[in-house]
This record gives structure tokens, C-alpha cells and sequence, in this order.
């Protein structure tokens, strides 16, 4: 069974990125919140046909990793709508002030796509020259 998950949503607030140490080499990271769509299908009574009717949206946390972690920082911005894709786990933490156990799903993004539906305008890096060998 995949733990892969795919989603389009809005982000709940500009990514905050995070400096951490893994393994003594430190690597960067992106944290943001992303309500992402939830559609069923229903069964449409008149005509028959299966159509996709919104059922409101669910939240998750999202980390992403490296230096697609440094751009999404500079680019995303509250209310940005994306599409998420990644890994599924499950995190686990104690409550600070009830001492309770907490969990939650959370998301390991390997991409983030940004929509173009709420864009002005987009500019592009310039493209690195191949060295020669």
C-alpha cells in the first residue's frame, strides 16, 4: 500500500524556512500549512452521470526539503494555490501543556507546483551555461 499523495490546495501562510542539522550537515527546510480540496463523487439523480462536488478542505502540514526548500520560500506567498506531492507520515510529539501524546499526518512534499490560475506575471532565472568537459 503507497503513501503517496498528490493534492491541489492554498497555502495558510508564507513558508517559514528552517535551518537543521542532519547527520552534522546542516540542510534547509520549508514548513508551511496547505488546505487541500476534498471532492466526492455523487451521482448525479437527473442526468445519471458521476460528477465531483466539493466537501469543503482538510489541512496539512508540509515540509519541504533542500534547495526547492530556499525557492519556495522566495516565491510562495499566503493564499498561493499549489499542487503537493510527496510522502504521508505520521508524526508524533508530547503536548506541552497537557503532557498528552499527540499525532498527526503530515507531508513530505518532493514538489510543490505552483498555479498559475492566480499569477500576474513569472520570471525566469536565467539558465546556467553547460561547462565544457
Amino acid at each position: 500500500m503507497s503513501n503517496y499523495f498528490s493534492g491541489d490546495g492554498n497555502l495558510g501562510a508564507a513558508p517559514i524556512l528552517k535551518s537543521v542539522s542532519v547527520g552534522g550537515t546542516k540542510k534547509s527546510v520549508a514548513e508551511f500549512r496547505v488546505a487541500f480540496d476534498n471532492y466526492v463523487t455523487v451521482n448525479n439523480e437527473k442526468t445519471g452521470e458521476t460528477e465531483y462536488e466539493e466537501k469543503g478542505s482538510f489541512w496539512l502540514n508540509v515540509s519541504l526539503w533542500g534547495p526547492r526548500a530556499e525557492r519556495a520560500v522566495a516565491v510562495l506567498v499566503k493564499g498561493a494555490r499549489v499542487h503537493v506531492t510527496g510522502k504521508l507520515t505520521l508524526a508524533s510529539w508530547k503536548d506541552k501543556e497537557s503532557g498528552e501524546d499527540r499525532e498527526a499526518l503530515q507531508l513530505q512534499a518532493e514538489d510543490v507546483f505552483l498555479s498559475t490560475v492566480r499569477l500576474d506575471s513569472v520570471k525566469f532565472k536565467e539558465k546556467k551555461e553547460a561547462q565544457p568537459a
